[in-house]
């Protein structure tokens, strides 16, 4: 198929989320770094990587289920953004910035899931 995965705006905005993540989780208590800031950077990897390898993968159906697997490490990341306001590792502002770009994300994820799967 040959999809260039940076063309992929659902990449784009997952990769930006990568980032703006690992920048607030250096912020963190030291103590949380095989918890929190582990399962958070892990997740939030792992949703970028997984509409990586979809795209480089030859048939629509096995593209479809990396972005189903990219979508619920997206979910995975929601929770830890919600889990780390309420345990005051990020600040309100933080939250709502980091909260708006999963979102973001998330209906633009799924609005190329529906596409790929129109076409299946």
């Amino acid at each position: 198929m040959g999809r260039d995965y940076r063309k992929i705006k659902a990449w784009q905005l997952a990769d930006d989320l990568v980032v703006l993540i690992y920048k607030s989780t250096t912020n963190f208590p030291k103590s949380e770094l095989y918890g929190l800031i582990s399962q958070i950077r892990r997740a939030v990897v792992s949703t970028a990587a997984n509409i990586v390898e979809g795209a480089s993968r030859k048939t629509k159906p096995d593209y479809s289920h990396f972005l189903y697997i990219a979508r619920g490490s997206l979910a995975e990341v929601g929770y830890y953004i919600h889990l780390s306001k309420r345990l005051g590792f990020i600040s309100s502002d933080e939250y709502v910035r980091l909260n708006k770009l999963q979102q973001e994300t998330a209906s633009t994820l799924y609005g190329l899931i529906k596409s790929v799967e129109i076409e299946l």
